[in-house]
């Protein structure tokens, strides 16, 4: 069976300012090619060529916000991580969105700190410390990708961050804001999943802080809030804000915050009230129900509970989810699309955030609208830039 795809390329009004050309969102994927932190003319045409070829939204891959400690080495084999900060940085970043713009798209930077996933000494700040808001990375024995050897490095406790230390990050993510809407980005994307900095300070596990940043969930969420609410008031009350928020996490694939829909609706509901426009619920497959007793996925529930626009993410396209590791025969990129239709067409969520078919391809959308072939996805795509 094809399946009907049209409305995948419907509009979709954000807000007052922003309307988006079609629901397809390239999701945001690091891809490790800007060499000091500076996005070159290859990364400039990656992200243009999605734009021309019919991608509603790109949201970048995760971008080091201005704070020495943001991003280093966590597990990845090189380290070239774009940042959004200095005048090379930004005049690289004002040269992609122009080039997106002229295509017809739309672009958000995805501002990130990977907190205690960073490895201590790693990154072009060797000398900063990782961030941890309790000083733990995770629980031992879980299920994870990571490594053994980079597992038994990071699960020594560190010290707690100080509250200084946590304002000086709320002030970094905020200027690395402004400086992404001087270069013209159309709205801002937070990394609130995965185990990264927001992560830890939602998950119990890792925040065992007694002050106002830890305890229930309005005191584990407020680090967020504060960084939402910075943030509005540096970019205006009309630019978009967007976050990516998870369940499970790279320590952790088990893991859950939310154990009830009341959980999620009291989670999401601080995350909207200080702020967000957008919520990027973030599976390691999208249609996965998010809790016993419902077939609603985690994206079905963020809008179902807050009437936000929601994003559904997790192996769109692909029959095999990240942590799988598809063979070209497993992975066709075009797997599920009409189990993808059906939801939207219930209503369930408004975008789909497409990945690595994105990577391997960037006339996916095309494809997509039109009933072509898809490429197959392999892991070679992640070390191109196609």
């Amino acid at each position: 069976m094809t399946a009907d795809t049209s409305l995948l390329f419907e509009p979709l009004r954000i807000n007052d300012a922003l309307t988006l050309r079609n629901r397809v969102v390239m999701a945001p994927m690091t891809r490790n090619r800007s060499p000091d932190g500076v996005p070159g003319e290859d990364v400039a045409a990656y992200y243009r060529r999605r734009a021309e070829n019919d991608v509603g939204l790109i949201v970048t891959e995760g971008v080091a916000v201005d704070h020495p400690a943001a991003v280093g080495n966590a597990g990845l084999k090189e380290f070239a991580v774009p940042e959004m900060f200095g005048d090379a940085a930004l005049a690289a970043w004002k040269h992609i969105v122009d080039g997106v713009h002229q295509a017809g798209g739309t672009i958000f930077p995805q501002l990130w700190h990977q907190g205690v996933m960073r490895l201590a000494g790693s990154g072009r700040y060797p000398e900063a410390e990782s961030m941890r808001p309790s000083g733990l990375w995770g629980p031992p024995g879980r299920r994870t990708s990571s490594a053994a050897d980079y597992v038994e490095a990071m699960l020594p406790p560190t010290r707690a961050m100080t509250d200084g230390e946590i304002a000086d990050v709320i002030g970094a993510f905020a200027r690395s804001a402004r400086n992404a809407k001087a270069a013209g980005f159309d709205g801002i994307a937070l990394h609130g999943g995965h185990g990264y900095l927001f992560d830890v300070f939602f998950w119990a596990e890792t925040n065992k802080r007694t002050d106002h940043f830890g305890g229930d969930m309005a005191g584990r969420a407020r680090f967020a809030t504060e960084v939402i609410r910075a943030i509005r008031r540096e970019v205006g009350a009309d630019m978009p804000i967007m976050f990516r928020f998870s369940q499970w996490k790279q320590q952790d694939f088990d893991a859950r915050i939310a154990e009830t829909p009341d959980d999620l609706a009291r989670w999401l509901g601080l995350l909207v009230d200080a702020g967000v426009d957008i919520l990027d619920a973030s599976t390691r497959t999208f249609d996965t129900p998010a809790f016993e007793g419902s077939d609603l996925s985690l994206a079905g529930w963020a809008r179902k509970l807050t009437g936000k626009p929601a994003m559904a993410v997790g192996s769109i396209g692909l029959s095999k989810d990240l942590y799988q590791r598809p063979s070209e025969e497993e992975a066709i990129a075009g797997a599920g699309l009409e189990r993808l239709m059906i939801r939207m067409e219930r209503g369930e969520f408004d975008l789909a955030g497409v990945g690595r078919s994105l990577i391997a391809d960037p006339a996916w959308a095309v494809r997509a609208r039109t009933g072509e072939p898809f490429k197959p996805y392999t892991v070679e795509a992640t070390r191109q830039l196609y």
